[in-house]
Order: C-alpha cells, then sequence, then structure tokens
C-alpha cells in the first residue's frame, strides 16, 4: 500500500468517527408562543406552546421555566412529530414580569425563539441562546434580526451544507465561473426554502437529509476523478449541478424553520432574515476556503488538495447516506 492510499484510508476512517459525534437536529430552534387571550366571562389568561427540535434518542432535555407561583394547565397531551416535541399549557398569572428561564439551554447548541402576542394586537419577538438563557418580562425589547444570526449560525453548524460549498470552491477554479456555480446554488435553495415554509411544497425531512448527504457523495466522487472521466454535466455546466442539488438543500434549509412553527404574520421577514444569514455564512466558508487554498498551493499540487478533499467528503458524505437511510426503514 503506497504513502498516498494508507493516508486516504486514514483521512476516511477520521471522517467517519468524526461523523458519529455529529448531530445535526440539535441547532435547529425551539419555539415558545405566549398568546394572551379572555375567556367567556371577559377573564384574560395566556395560551402557551411550547416546541422544541426531537432528535434520534428523543427530544432535547431543556424546558421553559415561568416566574416563581406561575401555575401552569395541561391544554392537551403532549405531541410528538417528525421533527418537533409539542406542549401546551394555559395560565392565569400575569406574565408581564418576572423572568422566563429555559432550562437546559445552556449546555446545548440550541437557540429558542419566544413570541409575545396581547390582546391588542401587539406582538414582540426575541430569541434566547445558550449563554443567556432567560427573558426579563419587564424589559420587552424585540430581536426580530436575530433570524438572521440563526441563519448564520445554522450554515456553519450545518456541516453537510458547509462541505458541498467547499467542494464547489474546490471543484471549480475560474473565478468567474465559481461564482455563477454559487449563485445558481443560492437561487435554488432560495426558491424551495420559500416555497417549503409557505407550505407550497411538503417532503419528509428524513429523505431529504438523506438525499442531501447523496449529493455530497456525488460531487465528491467528482472531485475525486481525473478531469477526463468526469460527467459532461459537471465539466461543462457545473452551475446546472449547483442549481438542481441546492432544490434539495433548500428543503433541507426549510426543516429548520418550519418544524418549529413560526408565526404567519413574521413569516416572510424571518424568512428574509434567515436566507440572508444563510448567504453570509455561505460567503464566509468561501473567502476562508479560498484563503486556504492559495496558500497551500504554494506547498502542494492542488490535484492533491481535491484527492484528500474529496476523500474526506466522501467518506462523510457515505456514511450519512447510510445512516441516514436506515433511520428511513
Amino acid at each position: 500500500m503506497n504513502a498516498k492510499r494508507a493516508l486516504a484510508y486514514l483521512i476516511c476512517l477520521s471522517a467517519c468517527c468524526l461523523s458519529t459525534g455529529l448531530v445535526a437536529d440539535e441547532v435547529r430552534p425551539a419555539y415558545l408562543q405566549i398568546s394572551e387571550k379572555k375567556d367567556q366571562q371577559g377573564d384574560s389568561f395566556y395560551a402557551i406552546l411550547w416546541k422544541q427540535p426531537a432528535v434520534q434518542s428523543g427530544r432535547l432535555a431543556i424546558s421553559p421555566q415561568f416566574p416563581e407561583g406561575c401555575l401552569l394547565k395541561d391544554e392537551a397531551a403532549p405531541e410528538i412529530t417528525s421533527g418537533a416535541f409539542i406542549q401546551r399549557w394555559t395560565t392565569r398569572c400575569e406574565l408581564n414580569k418576572g423572568l422566563i428561564h429555559i432550562d437546559g439551554l445552556s449546555v446545548t447548541l440550541t437557540d429558542v425563539m419566544v413570541r409575545i402576542e396581547h390582546l391588542d394586537g401587539e406582538s414582540k419577538a426575541f430569541i434566547l441562546r445558550p449563554e443567556n438563557p432567560s427573558l426579563d418580562l419587564t424589559d420587552q425589547t424585540s430581536s426580530t434580526m436575530s433570524y438572521l444570526r440563526i441563519g448564520f449560525e445554522h450554515l456553519l453548524a450545518g456541516l453537510d451544507h458547509v462541505l458541498f460549498v467547499v467542494g464547489l470552491v474546490l471543484f471549480i477554479r475560474d473565478p468567474w465561473l465559481l461564482i455563477k456555480t454559487v449563485t445558481a446554488f443560492t437561487l435554488s435553495h432560495s426558491i424551495t426554502l420559500a416555497l417549503s415554509i409557505s407550505g407550497w411544497v411538503q417532503v419528509g425531512q428524513g429523505p431529504v437529509e438523506a438525499v442531501i448527504a447523496l449529493s455530497i457523495l456525488f460531487l465528491a466522487r467528482e472531485l475525486a476523478m481525473d478531469t477526463a472521466h468526469r460527467s459532461r454535466l459537471t465539466q461543462s455546466s457545473p452551475w446546472i449541478m449547483a442549481f438542481l442539488f441546492g432544490l434539495l438543500h433548500g428543503l433541507g434549509f426549510a426543516g429548520a424553520l418550519r418544524d418549529v412553527g413560526l408565526p404567519q404574520d413574521t413569516l416572510w421577514q424571518a424568512l428574509l432574515l434567515f436566507n440572508v444569514g444563510i448567504e453570509l455564512g455561505q460567503l464566509l466558508v468561501i473567502l476562508f476556503l479560498s484563503g486556504i487554498i492559495w496558500i497551500a498551493a504554494r506547498f502542494t499540487q492542488l490535484d492533491k488538495i481535491n484527492y484528500f478533499g474529496a476523500m474526506g467528503m466522501g467518506c462523510l458524505a457515505a456514511y450519512w447516506t447510510i445512516d441516514r437511510t436506515l433511520l428511513l426503514l
């Protein structure tokens, strides 16, 4: 066994070991909605909806804690969907002072989107993060712009999406063609993201994630092959390939928002900010990787960079494809 092949096997083994520790679902946000309402006697109360990401082993160990003395009444039995754990309560305590704390949030990668709706029609949105898991109800400064940060973080934390962008940068050496291809990828995943969030396209998240892994495997295979043996489509028009696979990745991005159930009146604003955040994260990946390649090219051949990069991508993608397919069975 020559040194090049041995190193390729080592990269593949390391990639597979790394993949076992990655839980993509944990970066999806949870959602807490508090709606002020009136009963038949005209007394006000609050309806509370809590949705949190469901992972392979169950649900994340996070839960909302309300101000001391605030009694909650179960409105319905807990519900488990394909992507979320859902609970509903009502309470008659005044939720205009004190703290709402998300217990367990500080040890996760998850954000919590909080929405408070009042009887007068006013509504405010907030984002709670692991480093700041509490909301002061007496200081309700809305943070709708935080959806941009969620999109940015989701792109960087979603290793499968990052790897596809990495593969495009390694695969295409012509700057103009790379810009054209990345633009096609951006446009296509923006289309399916919008269609999925608006409810016009409904596809199960499990099959989408499996095919996304397969798209990375295809790109890694093309990258590992000699230029003369690559498919005609990827050689002549890689932007078409990126556009088609981008449609799938957009459905994957939608899973980060759709499963928690965003409020309809701010849907398009949140969607726009989330998508802009994704694009900023994507641009950062491209700029960072281009700098790394420029430095590495001074010490080794680009073909070697592509080969070993393709090995790592391909092994991770193959593992994900098999693992995600088995989960569907």
